[in-house]
């Protein structure tokens, strides 16, 4: 892999992390709710299922994916459910006077191993990064090289990339507790996370296996 191509594939993938999706709302809200070092747990869970999709994507499966229709539909239906869930949780969290949010569904000192996992399903269970990633990886990987250098290369710059940004987000959201710290402002902000993951969750319904909306 030359380092031209390398390098655009960095510049893909800061465009690609940056723009706004379920990940980066997860970042923010986790990162309102519970502050920098916490988020990073979720974090952490986000690039673990950014992996799962780049091996997946990597290895073909992803290709063999989008060629079921059936196989598709059930990862398709199963993401948007989850963030949709997530998103009636963070809807549903109860105000109260300090920085982190008391919920039903959405625990105050949720623990390290559930933030992890709620970042993982949250990349893994998206199927718009698994047909992104079909679809971009190739454009970047070179015949006459071995494939799996290459693909470690991409998925260590990915990662990176997206940590970087994904904490960025967090450190964003979590400087702006002191302003929300009473219980009004935090209704606001749990509803308006909670909105923007359901309407997410929701969009995915008519996600095709082309990649285009429905």
């Amino acid at each position: 892999m030359s380092f031209a191509t390398w390098f655009a594939f960095v510049i893909a993938g800061t465009v690609i992390a940056i723009s706004p999706g379920s990940g980066a709302v997860l970042s923010m809200s986790h990162g309102l709710a519970y502050g920098l070092k916490k988020a990073s747990g979720t974090v952490l869970g986000l690039q673990l299922g950014l992996i799962l999709v780049l091996l997946i994507a990597g290895a073909g499966v992803g290709s063999l994916l989008l060629a079921s229709s059936l196989a598709f539909t059930v990862v398709k239906v199963v993401g948007a459910l989850y963030l949709i869930y997530l998103g009636i949780a963070q809807w549903r969290a109860a105000a109260t006077s300090g920085p982190l949010a008391s919920t039903e569904g959405l625990e105050a000192h949720p623990s390290l191993g559930k933030r992890v996992l709620t970042g993982f399903l949250t990349n893994a269970t998206n199927p718009k990064g698994i047909i992104f990633m079909v679809a971009v990886l190739p454009q970047f990987i070179s015949k006459d090289a071995p494939l799996l250098p290459q693909l470690a290369i991409l998925g260590v710059t990915m990662v990176t990339i997206d940590s970087i940004v994904m904490h960025g987000y967090a450190a964003l959201a979590a400087s702006m507790q002191r302003f929300l710290r009473d219980p009004r402002a935090m209704k606001l902000q749990n509803r308006f996370f909670g909105l923007v993951l359901m309407v997410i969750g929701s969009m995915l319904f008519f996600v095709k296996r082309g990649g285009q909306p429905a």
